[in-house]
């Protein structure tokens, strides 16, 4: 017999205005140092953003060294600076960069990843990532060749890939996550995305034909319209496909609610020439995170106090083998 699953939506308690504080001083000394500081901004952004987002009682904790964090952002500079020395003084030769750049992403993703995940924890237990590098060559670098080579009709197969590749080889403990989205699923956000804008381009051309300029106000409203259907539904499909043992998540994103909130940021970042950025970025991880949960099929701290008594202490000693991170 099934225990009753338990409903604990995500909690976001973080505020504009204390978020305000860190982004002006990150904005401030990554131009005064040449962006070097930003790897310290990157720490202390996710830390915040961290410990305001709450699940059943309890925050996340993000552990990541900024050192770490300059280190992959070098590496990432340093080969983006060859490729276009490379550009400068032979095309052939910059190919060659480009493809040896390319031979080395997925290794570099899946190190990105496991430092990500090692470095965050909740209720004291960290996450892991146990995706292999070939199985990454396969996802980062085999699908996207033939995902281009299909003249990306392709595109739902590999992004389905990627996501089970991500979320499959995730683990909280001991426990695996879990990802059960199908292709099929996939192509259908994507068609009818596509259905939308070619209803706009025969809506454009029925407009110009009768000369109507009231398509030039319509037009914009309608492509925000389906900006936000992408943005919706990727992530509802996504994380409403995503289990983590006997537990599941859940998503209930919606399309108007989500294109006001990016509609009226995009508007008060522009009135207030960017000093708005903070405010916005709190107001959709709020509307996000409110928006998303789990539901549980028994006490979340007992299957934490569990997956705590199952992990070893690997995670801690292996914790150098995983200071690297690219992402931005």
């Amino acid at each position: 017999m099934q225990s009753q699953q338990q409903e604990h939506a995500f909690v976001f308690t973080g505020t504009g205005r204390e978020y305000f504080k860190i982004w002006i001083v990150n904005l401030l000394l990554s131009v005064v140092t040449l962006g070097i500081y930003s790897a310290w901004a990157k720490v202390r952004r996710t830390q915040y953003f961290y410990r305001n987002t709450q699940l059943a009682g309890a925050h996340f904790e993000y552990h990541g060294l900024p050192i770490a964090i300059l280190k992959g952002r070098l590496i990432a500079f340093g080969l983006l600076a060859i490729y276009y020395l490379a550009g400068v003084f032979s095309p052939l030769l910059a190919i060659i960069i480009f493809l040896l750049i390319a031979a080395i992403m997925p290794w570099m993703i899946v190190r990105s990843l496991r430092f990500k995940l090692h470095n965050s924890s909740y209720r004291g237990l960290r996450f892991s990532f146990a995706g292999s590098d070939a199985a990454a060559y396969t996802v980062f670098l085999l699908f996207p060749i033939l995902t281009v080579l299909s003249l990306y009709t392709l595109a739902p197969f590999t992004h389905q890939r990627i996501k089970q590749f991500q979320h499959g080889n995730s683990e909280f403990g001991d426990t695996f996550f879990s990802f059960d989205a199908s292709v099929k699923s996939f192509y259908g956000i994507y068609l009818r995305l596509l259905g939308m804008l070619f209803g706009i381009g025969l809506l454009v051309g029925i407009f110009a034909a009768l000369g109507w300029h009231l398509m030039f106000i319509l037009l914009p409203i309608a492509f925000i319209f389906i900006a936000g259907y992408f943005a919706v539904s990727l992530p509802n499909l996504i994380w409403n496909s995503t289990g983590l043992g006997e537990h599941t998540f859940y998503s209930r994103l919606q399309i108007k609610p989500y294109v006001w909130i990016s509609f009226t940021n995009l508007l008060g970042i522009i009135f207030t020439l960017g000093l708005f950025i903070p405010f916005a970025q709190i107001r959709m991880m709020r509307y996000k995170l409110e928006n998303m949960g789990l539901l549980a099929a028994g006490d979340v701290a007992t299957f934490v106090a569990g997956q705590a008594q199952l992990t070893n202490a690997l995670g801690e000693e292996t914790a150098e083998m995983f200071d690297l991170d690219i992402s931005l």
